[in-house]
Parts: structure tokens; C-alpha cells; sequence
């Protein structure tokens, strides 16, 4: 979760309270996709691009309501809910769900042909490392996308303010 907001600052629901962690569903999600249906990571998926798609369109609403001339509005608009979607889509879906997917079925895979544990215990060790891996990979995937967009898509934006998007 980022840093608390200096004193007298807004609060930002998708950024500065429990809210955040639906965008770490996903996953959850996949850390235990060894031992529940698949329709349950999927929808852990739904509830992650849910949460990506609401502070997208949260970002747009406050870019919106800043008072401005009328002219760069839109531009506005339309900079902060696109930045602040595509950051989201991969820094809180898209990256950390393939990471921890993989991190999984690596770990399932080596505990299968260096263990003889039973296939129950494999699989909850698996879900463990998995869940252990979910606060070790955010920083680096956070700071990955950053600059992934600042080297592509923020380049392309009109010389407006950078999206705050982390």
C-alpha cells in the first residue's frame, strides 16, 4: 500500500485504504489455483479489473472537477482514466497474476520430482510460496510499469501534468 497521504490531504479510495488490496485478488487468486476451481481465479479476476476499472474512472472524474479553461478538459479527462487504466491493467492484473501463476506452477512442478510428498501437500505449499511471493513482486512490478510508461505511452501525452498512477 503506497504512504499515507500528508495531513490535509485527500484520501484516495483506491490508493489509500482496504480498497486497494481488491486489486491484489487476482493474485490470491492464482496462489490458490492448485486447489480450488478455475471459476474461482477467474473470478478473483473479475474482482481485480473491477477495481482497475473503477480508479480509472475515478482518476477521470477527479481530472475532470479540476477547475481549468473548458479547452484541455477532455484531454485531461481522457489522459488521467487511459493512464490510470493501463497502469493499473498491467501493474495490479496483468504482471503480477503471470508472475504468481508461474511462481505456482514452477513450485508444484519441483516439489513434484524432488519431493514424495502427497499431492494435498504439495499443493498447499505451493499456495503458500505463492501467497508469500505477492508482497516480494509488487515494488519491483510498480516500478517496472513506471517505467515502462514513462518510456511509451507518457510520451505520447500532450505537455500536461504526469498521471500520478502508483
Amino acid at each position: 500500500m503506497s504512504e499515507p497521504p500528508p495531513r490535509g490531504a485527500e484520501r484516495d479510495l483506491f490508493r489509500d485504504t482496504w480498497v486497494r488490496y481488491l486489486g491484489y485478488a487476482n493474485e490470491v487468486g492464482e496462489a490458490f489455483r492448485s486447489l480450488v476451481p478455475v471459476s474461482v481465479v477467474w473470478l478473483s479476476y473479475g474482482v481485480s479489473s473491477s477495481y482497475v476499472l473503477a480508479d480509472a474512472i475515478d482518476k477521470g472524474k477527479k481530472a475532470r472537477d479540476v477547475p481549468s479553461p473548458e479547452a484541455g478538459r477532455s484531454t485531461r479527462v481522457t489522459v488521467a482514466m487511459v493512464d490510470t487504466f493501463v497502469w493499473q491493467a498491467l501493474a495490479s492484473v496483468a504482471i503480477p497474476g503471470f508472475t504468481i501463476n508461474r511462481v505456482c506452477a514452477a513450485s508444484l512442478y519441483i516439489l513434484g520430482t524432488a519431493t514424495r510428498w502427497p499431492l494435498a501437500v504439495r499443493r498447499w505449499t505451493t499456495t503458500a510460496l505463492g501467497l508469500l511471493a505477492i508482497p516480494i513482486i509488487i515494488h519491483p512490478i510498480d516500478r517496472s510499469v513506471d517505467f515502462l510508461l514513462d518510456s511509451s505511452l507518457r510520451k505520447l501525452y500532450p505537455s500536461v501534468e504526469k498521471p500520478s498512477s502508483s
